[in-house]
C-alpha cells in the first residue's frame, strides 16, 4: 500500500510539472539581452520617450542647447518630466505667493536659467558606470567616488554605490549616484545625492543616465531653481 501512494505522489508530481511548464510557456517570452545602444542622438532617444521626457525636450529647445544634445559627445544624466513639473509647481506656488503672475508655458523661464540647470547634468565625453569610481553615501572617507567638472564648468560627485547582498558588504548591484556638492570647503559634507534609475544607454553621441525621479528636485533643490528664475526674470505668457 505505502508502495502505491509514493508512487503516485512521484506520478502527480510529474503531471505537476508538466502542467506548470505548459502554463510558463504560454506568458514567458525570452526577449534576450537588450542592447545598450541607441542609433540616434541623444536628443533624439529623449523625443522617442514622451512619456518621460517630453517637457525636459521642451525645456532643452526653450534653454537653446539642441545642438549640444545632437551634436556634441557628453554624458547626460537625464531628469523625468516629474522633475521639471514639480520644479515649475514650486515656483508657481512661491510666485503666487508674492501675487505675481504664474509659469503657463515653459519659454516664460529664460534661457539662460534652464541652460544653468542642465549644465549641472552634462559631462564632456561619454562616461558608463564601468568608468566611475565607487562611492559608499554612508563612509564617504572611505569611497567618496569623484569630482568631474560639469557642462556649465560646476564641480559635482560621481560615483557608484556597491549594494549588500545576504549580508555582506558591497557584493550585490551596483548604481550610479549623482552629487551636487554645495560646500567646496567641505566637498564630502552635506552632498545632495541622486540615485540613477537607468544607466549606460548609448546613442551615438554619448551616454544617458535617467535619474530616479523619485525625491529629486531640479536642480537639487528646489529653492535654487526658484531663486535663479525669480532672478533672471519671468516673462509673461503672450510674450
Amino acid at each position: 500500500m505505502l508502495k502505491i501512494i509514493k508512487t503516485s505522489a512521484a506520478i502527480l508530481g510529474v503531471m505537476c510539472c508538466m502542467l506548470m511548464s505548459c502554463s510558463k510557456d504560454g506568458y514567458f517570452v525570452d526577449t534576450g539581452v537588450h542592447n545598450a545602444k541607441y542609433n540616434g542622438t541623444i536628443l533624439q532617444y529623449l523625443k522617442a520617450k514622451p512619456v518621460l521626457f517630453d517637457s525636459l525636450v521642451m525645456a532643452i529647445d526653450a534653454a537653446g542647447m539642441n545642438e549640444v544634445f545632437e551634436k556634441e559627445n557628453i554624458t547626460f544624466f537625464a531628469p523625468a518630466n516629474s522633475c521639471i513639473h514639480k520644479a515649475v509647481k514650486w515656483l508657481n506656488e512661491d510666485l503666487r505667493s508674492e501675487g505675481r503672475d504664474t509659469v503657463s508655458k515653459l519659454t516664460q523661464i529664460k534661457p539662460e536659467v534652464w541652460k544653468a540647470v542642465f549644465s549641472k547634468y552634462i559631462f564632456k565625453g561619454s562616461y558608463v558606470l564601468k568608468d566611475i569610481p565607487q562611492i559608499d553615501t554612508l563612509d564617504l572617507a572611505a569611497f567618496g567616488g569623484q569630482g568631474y567638472g560639469s557642462y556649465g564648468g560646476r564641480s559635482m560627485n560621481i560615483g557608484v554605490f556597491y549594494n549588500d547582498a545576504n549580508g555582506i558588504k558591497y557584493v550585490g548591484y551596483r548604481q550610479l549616484v549623482l552629487s551636487f556638492i554645495p560646500d567646496f570647503s567641505n566637498p564630502k559634507t552635506g552632498l545632495i545625492h541622486t540615485p540613477i534609475a537607468t544607466s549606460d544607454i548609448q546613442p551615438t553621441n554619448g551616454v544617458i543616465h535617467v535619474l530616479r525621479y523619485q525625491g529629486h528636485s531640479l536642480d537639487f533643490e528646489s529653492r535654487r531653481f526658484i531663486t535663479s528664475a525669480k532672478s533672471a526674470g519671468i516673462s509673461k505668457a503672450n510674450e
